[in-house]
């Protein structure tokens, strides 16, 4: 079914964070900073995937999700959904079933076999297609999947996902000189308000977190670990 309801920008942002604490899906860790797939390290990773496992938030992330991109984009502006492997897959096809849309997901890269085709499913020239993933970092895996959509004939100006770092200033810019709009449900910010109104996590352990979403490379340049 289709949502009919628009909620609030910040009451979504407020909602989602709030529903990502409530699954521990969120952790911060200065004294042992999680490595991420850059190489880099900082105290905060979030685990959008443990979404899945969880019907009712799911359902609930998945309708704000529909509704933010319908008020952004338009509510006739895609005929495909896509999914980016892996993470993206399930979200996608939650968001095409509200949208009544064909769904498709996108690999990393060609499978090596049979068709040795990156698109599964049906995207055919000029279809709008909107590709959802489960989050953002810097937005370099996002360009990878729109080109492989575009390679197709279709057109992919839009980005849906449900969490957004909002720590890296290029992210927005790069993504719009690449012709793609980014859509999100909630941010680092968002979060650590949440965490902060609730005491989910100790004062300093939150102090921490707040030193390195203002500046990574300062945070981590102050504990001798590599920057960007």
């Amino acid at each position: 079914m289709i949502p009919s309801s628009f909620p609030a920008r910040e009451e979504i942002a407020r909602l989602s964070a709030g529903m990502l604490l409530d699954i521990k899906a969120v952790h911060f860790n200065a004294a042992e900073p999680f490595q991420y797939a850059s190489g880099l390290k900082g105290p905060t990773y979030v685990d959008c995937r443990k979404l899945i496992s969880y019907p009712r938030i799911r359902s609930a992330l998945m309708d704000f999700l529909t509704c933010t991109v319908m008020r952004n984009a338009g509510l006739e502006a895609f005929d495909n959904i896509a999914g980016g492997e892996t993470a993206g897959i399930p979200f996608a096809a939650l968001v095409a079933e509200r949208m009544a849309l064909p769904m498709t997901y996108v690999r990393k890269k060609p499978k090596g076999y049979g068709r040795n085709a990156r698109i599964e499913g049906q995207m055919t020239e000029g279809q709008r297609v909107l590709l959802v993933e489960d989050m953002t970092t810097n937005g370099f895996s996002k360009l990878s999947f729109v080109d492989a959509i575009r390679e197709t004939g279709a057109e992919c100006g839009h980005t849906a996902v449900i969490f957004y770092y909002d720590i890296f200033k290029d992210t927005v810019p790069k993504l719009r000189e690449h012709g793609v709009e980014l859509h999100y449900l909630c941010t680092w910010w968002d979060v650590l308000a949440v965490a902060r109104e609730r005491k989910a996590f100790d004062e300093a352990t939150l102090s921490e977190v707040e030193a390195f979403l203002t500046s990574p490379d300062a945070w981590r340049e102050s504990r001798g670990l590599p920057t960007a």
